[in-house]
């Protein structure tokens, strides 16, 4: 009988650190500008991404420094994804603290960091990072007009698996 992944057999809590950092699908999708609306408490995600951002491997450029570079830039914990309402559904670290498993185009799954990619559960190629002018402007002027007009349309629920796990048959 095959070994069951750690991640089906420990608690966020007890992972490693190395585990841990794994789960991370390179999504991108927390990397991105958030709008709550005060009276409904909804979260809703910009096209607009950290002046820290990669749009290429949609990971921080300095993750180590990260927290000192952007002071509102939240450490993930497992006390932490408890508490977070913006965790894109499709996030590892939510869909564990809910209790469900990864879905089948994970990294961890597939062996591949490019099938978050294309499976479209990233933000590659669909984001302005906050480095150039009108990003900027927005951000320094707080205009939220302007902040209004960025909201995406991401999937609100998660990206459906893409089929089987490599090596297994498909029923196409």
């Amino acid at each position: 009988m095959a070994e069951r992944p750690f991640w089906q057999v420990k608690s966020l809590a007890e992972m490693s650190a190395e585990e841990w950092e794994s789960l991370c699908d390179g999504c991108g999708r927390c990397c991105l500008v958030k709008l709550e609306d005060e009276d409904t408490e909804r979260v809703v995600y910009t096209d607009l991404a950290c002046h820290m951002f990669d749009e290429g491997t949609c990971r921080c450029r300095a993750y180590e420094e990260r927290l000192r570079e952007v002071p509102d830039c939240v450490q993930l914990t497992p006390e932490t994804v408890q508490k977070i309402d913006w965790l894109p559904p499709s996030c590892a670290y939510r869909r564990l603290a809910e209790g469900r498993d990864l879905p089948d185009w994970h990294p961890l799954i597939t062996g591949d960091p490019e099938s978050v990619h294309r499976a479209g559960a990233s933000v590659r190629d669909r984001v302005e990072a906050l480095e150039g002018g009108f990003s900027l402007v927005l951000m320094a002027e707080n205009d939220m007009d302007g902040l209004m007009a960025r909201i995406a349309e991401w999937p609100e629920e998660d990206v459906p698996d893409q089929g089987s796990r490599p090596g297994e048959a498909r029923d196409d």
